[in-house]
């Protein structure tokens, strides 16, 4: 059996053992950075102007919820190596839908006001495809998030997904 072959054979299959019917959704996601403050600063005011509230609060870290999922931003005393880099061999980037065109576009206004700097400008607002609208944003640590506008709420919007030319 082949990774993933489970899924194919029962709808519920991630869902087993999992009260509320959760299995297979996204818990937590980590993020490492050197300096806690620039950090707080940039994804705490995005996260909160996605409706995230803050959850976690520790000397090294901080962590924002949404529903049944948060995010972690922590300057680990393990943190090893120089300055991150989205194009190594790992995660690139974080996406996230933004409820309405409208409001995408105050958003990744308000962004650019507060240090994000928008990525692929030259393709804006279709750098992932066509009928894909989305802003590609960087931080002052070189992370990368993804906004993308959603016409009828997160379910509507199908992405353009990998493959989709963007060099992120």
């Amino acid at each position: 059996m082949n990774a993933g072959d489970g899924a194919r054979d029962s709808a519920h299959a991630g869902a087993r053992g999992i009260p509320g019917g959760v299995g297979g959704t996204l818990h937590h996601v980590e993020v490492w950075v050197r300096d806690l403050e620039a950090a707080v600063a940039s994804w705490g005011w995005l996260l909160e102007r996605l409706g995230w509230v803050p959850y976690q609060r520790w000397e090294c870290g901080r962590s924002w919820r949404l529903g049944g999922t948060y995010l972690v931003v922590e300057a680990s005393p393990a943190v090893r190596g120089e300055a991150y880099d989205r194009r190594r061999q790992g995660v690139n980037h974080l996406a996230f839908h933004v409820a309405g065109e409208q409001e995408w576009e105050k958003v990744t206004a308000e962004a650019l006001e507060r240090g994000w700097r928008l990525l692929f400008a030259d393709r804006h607002p279709f750098a992932g495809g066509p009928g894909h609208r989305a802003a590609y944003l960087e931080n002052g640590e070189g992370f990368e998030v993804e906004l993308v506008a959603a016409e009828e709420g997160p379910e509507a919007v199908g992405g353009a997904g990998p493959g989709a030319g963007v060099a992120s």
